[in-house]
């Protein structure tokens, strides 16, 4: 993985949140509030959680598989490795930001009076 793959990923993702932004609200007859992405109904809260959660995992084990491989001899790609330690890391500091975040505002929530 190289500068520019990563920079080519940051531009798709950025992209893709511009997309999110630019879509319209669903039909009427749907869930109040509900979207539609390309015609189908947009995925739960639950398995968009998952499926991010899911993507982190996948980005730790790939930096340990080429950890251990650097350290066992078989590649001598310092920099690939690096790179992938340095996604991991910041994946899963986003991670624990973003939980943090919910549960400061599940706290709030709860702490509100009715």
């Amino acid at each position: 993985m190289t500068v520019a793959n990563v920079m080519a990923m940051r531009a798709a993702v950025l992209d893709r949140s511009a997309a999110l932004r630019n879509i319209a609200p669903a039909a009427q007859g749907g869930v109040p509030g509900a979207r539609e992405v390309g015609g189908t109904p947009a995925p739960s809260f639950a398995s968009t959680l998952q499926t991010a959660v899911q993507k982190i995992n996948a980005n730790l084990e790939q930096e340990d598989v080429a950890t251990e491989a650097y350290e066992r001899g078989e590649t001598t790609d310092i920099a690939t490795v690096a790179l992938m330690q340095a996604r991991a890391s910041v994946s899963f500091e986003a991670t624990l930001q973003f939980r943090n975040k919910l549960l400061s505002a599940y706290k709030d929530i709860m702490s509100m009076q009715v």
